[in-house]
């Protein structure tokens, strides 16, 4: 079993994301932390632990300042930065300590569950020890990149993808696309792609709301709503 450590300063989201990484088979949660002083007394209480999933807002440091004092006290432990912070400096930061995976948040278990069956697939390919030719390197590059959201076409992002889809899934009626691009950050052209990939596949429909004059303003809902 791959041992994790799940680190959240929000006692509710660290549950549900223990509860998330408690259905992916393979991976058993041994504990929870909601501080970075927290977490390293628990990293240091826990030898046989494999992976942390990493937030990086904690009260009284960064989740990067955590993983960076981990290594200098000599912890192995693979991270997983789980963080809404998505500005570029901090995920280049997380990259160069060494984080082998950033998943944003919000996510749904499907984000969260990619990710962990790429790391576990990681941890088999490099179990086999020996040396590895350019193929084998390749391939266990290649698991660290595995799509959260499979079957995307060429130029759209698996991250924005899953924020629209969050997005959409938990609003209580049709959204248009400048909603959208309100609640997740994106421009309005680039929620408005996002949203017609959806209606294609089947997962979100498309309604019309029809004002005194001109277009009508196209919104969407998610498909299993009613």
């Amino acid at each position: 079993m791959i041992e994790v450590l799940i680190v959240d300063d929000d006692m509710r989201v660290a549950r549900v994301n223990a509860a998330y990484v408690e259905k992916v088979p393979g991976f058993h949660v041994v504990g929870e932390a909601h501080s970075a002083a927290e977490a390293l007394r628990r990293v240091e209480s826990l030898p046989g632990l494999d992976l942390v999933l990493m937030d990086h807002y904690l009260p009284d440091d960064t989740g990067l300042a955590v993983v960076q004092e981990m290594r200098r006290r000599g912890h192995q432990a693979d991270v997983i930065m789980v963080t809404a912070a998505r500005d570029v400096s901090t995920v280049q930061a997380a990259m160069r300590q060494g984080a082998l995976q950033y998943l944003v948040k919000p996510f749904a278990f499907a984000g969260l569950r990619a990710k962990l069956e790429a790391y576990a697939e990681l941890r088999r390919t490099l179990d086999g020890g020996g040396e590895a030719e350019q193929a084998e390197v390749d391939r266990i590059f290649g698991a660290l990149s595995v799509s959260s959201e499979p079957g995307l076409p060429k130029g759209h992002s698996p991250t924005t993808a899953e924020l629209v889809r969050r997005s959409l899934m938990n609003a209580e009626g049709p959204l248009s696309a400048q909603e959208i691009a309100e609640r997740t950050g994106v421009s309005r052209q680039t929620a408005q792609r996002y949203l017609k990939l959806l209606e294609r596949t089947g997962r979100a429909r498309l309604t019309l709301k029809y004002g005194d004059a001109g277009r009508p303003e196209h919104r969407y809902v998610w498909a299993t709503r009613g």
